[in-house]
């Protein structure tokens, strides 16, 4: 297999989505071994994940070398999509695109608003549909042709058949497929070695264990090898007719001049959650920006300012706690002005204790974990003026956690008013909440964000 040249520029890559009828199909692993058999087949590959996963794009990044990106209609806006993806295919020559949920399932009550299916249309890429085989034969057949029926305007060029059997049971699938015309372009058997850890929120991300996720993109990519077509694959992706599009570029709408403020981005297995895009937009805005892990180290040198991401928090509370240094540390330099943005992890790291153990003491409020899961898209409106939002911005952001925090005090300032009520408690040059927000869809946030570690 030869791999081709990048795209011209202003052309949209070679592309093609992978999708499922629904969640447990086996996107993932196929997403990731296309990934990672490509590139060991010569191919530049650049990885996205639909929707505001953020697990999915760390196996991305290591099966691409790339960094792993996410597509959101919801959060970025559906005229940012082909920009987006043009921005992060830059110097690609094929593009996989990873769905979420089933093809069609979108944000409720939308219908399928940020769904694969609107992402494929805007992207106008092929789809190949990633069918649980396990439980079924010919059955599989009507799956496939009612996913062909229900929108002609999403193109599914191929059926990757995923758990199969045995010998007889693929023949047995096959013959189901065969009428609808669609092309099977493999044929993948149970795998034990594809079992990545999980827990309450879904896998555990790829930083956390770092050795078995190599091993699971590793073991994936050589049943993509073996079971799938990959020569079709890059012939479906050629299909995607021409789409030229201006990429997104992370450009400030300020004018970025004088000294370059660091800000320190918390990383490391804790803080692994946050997009691409949101340290690519605090540098155009003239930041310098250094990443730190809050297990075992201190602020960098310097630091003018400060992003708690989101994560685990609760899993790693006792090592959080022992940093005792870089806890009175955080709380000295906020109390003298730094300012903090903090997402959902960074929430929790700011209040005075998670699940008993200290933590910041920020914020007056302590955090627990819970059995309840809250997950979805929200739209907020600023409740208070920060150096950040004005009071009555209106923004949509993500919220995915099982924790909950206690105000030791009714006298606080919410970060936002949800159709459910306030959340997050903010500080005037402080805005830590449950919400991620895409800042690809509000520019002017990582620029005043810089400019308030400029002037601090």
């Amino acid at each position: 297999m030869t791999a081709p040249n990048p795209a011209p520029k202003g052309r949209l890559v070679s592309r093609v989505v992978v999708a499922a009828p629904a969640s447990g199909a086996g996107k993932t692993t196929v997403a990731v071994g296309l990934m990672a058999a490509l590139r060991k087949a010569g191919h530049v590959v650049a990885g996205f994940k639909v929707g505001p996963d953020y697990i999915d794009p760390g196996f991305h990044a290591l099966a691409t070398g790339r960094p792993g990106r996410n597509l959101d209609p919801m959060l970025s806006g559906e005229e940012r999509i082909a920009p987006l993806f043009q921005h992060g295919a830059a110097g690609a020559d094929v593009a996989i695109v990873e769905g979420v949920m089933g093809l069609y399932d979108g944000a409720l009550g939308t219908e399928g608003f940020s769904s694969t299916a609107h992402v494929a249309k805007l992207l106008r890429a092929p789809v190949v549909l990633v069918v649980d085989a396990s439980a079924a034969g010919r059955s599989v057949g009507a799956v496939v042709q009612g996913f062909v029926a229900y929108d002609p305007e999403v193109r599914i060029v191929g059926v990757i058949l995923n758990k199969v059997g045995s010998d007889r049971h693929e023949t047995e699938v096959r013959a189901g497929v065969a009428p609808t015309g669609v092309p099977v372009l493999g044929v993948l058997r149970r795998d034990a070695r594809l079992t990545v850890p999980s827990r309450h929120l879904g896998l555990i991300p790829a930083p956390e264990q770092q050795s078995q996720a190599e091993q699971a993109v590793t073991a994936a990519a050589e049943l993509v090898h073996q079971g799938v077509d990959l020569d079709a694959i890059i012939t479906a992706a050629h299909s995607a007719p021409h789409h030229t599009s201006a990429a997104w570029t992370p450009s400030s709408p300020t004018e970025v001049r004088g000294v370059r403020p660091v800000i320190a981005v918390a990383g490391g297995p804790v803080f692994s959650f946050r997009y691409t895009e949101t340290v690519e937009l605090l540098e155009a805005a003239g930041a310098e920006v250094v990443t730190f892990d809050p297990l075992a180290d201190r602020l960098p040198e310097a630091t003018a300012g400060l992003y708690l991401g989101g994560g685990f928090p609760e899993l790693h509370a006792e090592a959080l706690s022992a940093n005792v240094e870089l806890r009175d540390q955080v709380a000295a330099e906020i109390a003298s002005g730094l300012p903090v943005i903090a997402e959902c992890a960074g929430l929790l790291y700011l209040c005075r204790e998670l699940d008993g153990h200290p933590m910041t003491a920020v914020l007056p409020a302590t955090a627990q974990m819970t059995s309840r899961l809250t997950l979805g898209y929200r739209t907020a409106v600023a409740a208070t003026s920060t150096a950040f939002y004005d009071e009555g911005r209106r923004v949509r952001g993500h919220e995915f956690h099982r924790t909950t925090i206690t105000p030791s005090t009714k006298e606080l300032a919410p970060a936002w008013y949800l159709p459910s009520g306030p959340e997050g408690i903010t500080l005037p040059h402080v805005h830590a909440s449950y919400l991620h927000v895409h800042w690809t869809a509000t520019p002017d946030v990582p620029a005043r964000f810089v400019a308030a570690a400029r002037n601090r």
